[in-house]
């Protein structure tokens, strides 16, 4: 049993790893921390915890937090985990850091991306980047685990395989991506209000998005060379879930067999990730409320192309459940622990 605190506790991704700890076998909550909600209890600020964690939520003090946990996930927004982790890092605290500011392996990409310099490179030098079915060695040994974005952990596992086994051209390939609106975080902004959010679609912040970076850095990693890719994230009218279909010109001729053996032999151990038979393709609400990735494809033959669909939960897979598989790993327990619930379909 270890003790964990929750920086950011009663944000949308960091009241989903609150509410994923609460029946983890091997966990106490022992810190909640919310600047927003300090001196209030969380089942107070969130009525489904009554009766099951009634603790009060504190402000940030390092000192107490290094003293009373063994980990922290921080759910903190971006830029402000930066200022936080070196401190809690320094203290010797193990760290899944749910922002952005630790899930890069240059600083210069960083930089280049978020507009500003990162104050810490020493340690981000030092993060590991948290996509488990990726980096499992390597994040056993490390304290600071800098967790995936939501859409960058659903187009990489759909396309990082394909590129490893030589399959796909490395130019030209296009991600057309959507998201539930929770991945706006818990704001008051008027885009994400219901109104105009119900029956209503929209693409944003087209070829500037930062996950583009994210998703750049792991596949050129794949494909052994860069790797530049379009695109395009959406938002539709679901309260969570990421729907990514991947658009890559084929290197070489190939049946859907072939190309599902790819998909089994590459993810032949891994629990969460479920390869649909060629031509299957997966629903979002097939892994809503869940910590399972699903991948389908279809062989375009007039086009000589693939099409991957790739299906997560953005608060789980795409943020909380993610986190705390790298807990999990870290940590040595079993890495489906709290985790293996199916999705809620309905």
């Amino acid at each position: 049993m270890i003790n964990v605190g929750v920086l950011g506790a009663t944000g949308y991704a960091g009241i989903e790893t609150v509410r994923l700890l609460s029946k983890h076998p091997e966990v106490k909550i022992t810190r909640l921390v919310s600047h927003s909600f300090e001196g209030q209890k969380i089942s107070d600020i969130y009525p489904n915890f009554k009766g099951v964690l009634d603790i009060e939520c504190t402000g940030l003090d390092i000192d107490d937090i290094a003293a009373n946990c063994d980990l922290v996930f921080t759910a903190l927004p971006h830029g402000v985990s930066k200022e936080v982790i070196p401190s809690l890092f320094k203290k010797g605290l193990k760290i899944v850091d749910l922002s952005g500011d630790f899930r890069y392996n240059d600083a210069a990409v960083y930089e280049k991306w978020y507009g500003e310099p990162h104050p810490a490179p020493d340690v981000l030098a030092q993060s590991v980047y948290g996509l488990c079915e990726m980096y499992r060695d390597k994040i056993q040994k490390t304290n600071l685990v800098g967790n995936p974005g939501c859409y960058t952990t659903c187009s990489i596992l759909a396309l990082y395989p394909l590129l490893k086994a030589g399959v796909l051209k490395t130019d030209n390939i296009i991600i057309d991506a959507k998201s539930g609106v929770t991945g706006a975080g818990r704001t008051e902004k008027l885009d994400y209000s219901f109104s105009e959010c119900t029956e209503n679609m929209l693409a944003y912040k087209i070829a500037t998005h930062r996950h583009t970076s994210e998703i750049e850095q792991e596949l050129s990693i794949a494909a052994g060379e860069e790797v530049l890719v379009s695109f395009t994230p959406h938002l539709m009218p679901l309260k969570r879930g990421i729907y990514a279909t991947c658009y890559a010109n084929l290197a070489k001729d190939v049946t859907g067999e072939e190309i599902e053996k790819i998909y089994k032999d590459f993810y032949k151990d891994e629990f969460f990730i479920r390869i649909m038979p060629a031509g299957k393709i997966p629903e979002s609400n097939w892994t809503a409320g869940s910590n399972f990735a699903n991948i389908g494809f279809q062989i375009d033959k007039r086009l000589n192309r693939i099409v991957v669909c790739s299906t997560i939960d953005n608060l789980i897979k795409g943020a909380a459940g993610q986190a705390i598989q790298n807990m999990n790993i870290m940590m040595g327990f079993d890495e489906k622990a709290g985790l293996s619930m199916p999705g809620m379909y309905l």
